[in-house]
């Protein structure tokens, strides 16, 4: 979910520091073994997020959609190292999962929600070998495909 998040909202004004603490935070949720002493406090900074602030307007444009989505992922990712809680880690998988099967439906024969599926029974299998990379790898095909998406609807 990062590259929705960083890629969209690049070059937006006064986002670096942003996304600076987006890419700081899912870098330091990647080394599992270790919680991050201050993942409440950064629950907090993220809340201050334009994405996940309540609007009168609402989400209506496709960027807006995946950033919420890629900032809601991370959300409960924080939360589930801050607390350890199941229910969060449940959360944070379900959000991905809802962003991807959304992008399938807007994407015509996309299967971005099964390949998320696919990466999260791998990431609890206990051999994780190539998640990394398939990751990043999910992450840039994402990112084309709301690109894409976003230059249609604008075009």
């Amino acid at each position: 979910m990062a590259p929705l998040l960083v890629g969209l909202r690049a070059g937006g004004v006064g986002r670096e520091a942003d996304l600076d603490f987006y890419m700081e935070s899912v870098r330091d949720l990647w080394c599992a073994d270790r919680p991050l002493a201050d993942a409440s406090e950064r629950v907090h900074v993220l809340e201050q997020f334009p994405e996940l602030q309540p609007s009168d307007e609402g989400i209506s444009d496709v960027a807006g959609t995946y950033t919420f989505f890629a900032a809601l992922v991370l959300r409960y990712a924080l939360l589930a190292d801050a607390s350890g809680s199941a229910d969060d880690a449940v959360s944070c998988g379900h959000a991905a999962l809802t962003a991807m099967g959304m992008l399938d439906q807007n994407v015509k024969g996309t299967a971005f929600r099964n390949e998320e599926e696919r990466l999260q029974i791998l990431s609890v299998s206990g051999d994780v070998a190539g998640l990394w990379e398939a990751s990043v790898e999910a992450g840039r095909e994402r990112f084309r495909a709301v690109v894409t998406r976003t230059a249609r609807d604008s075009g």
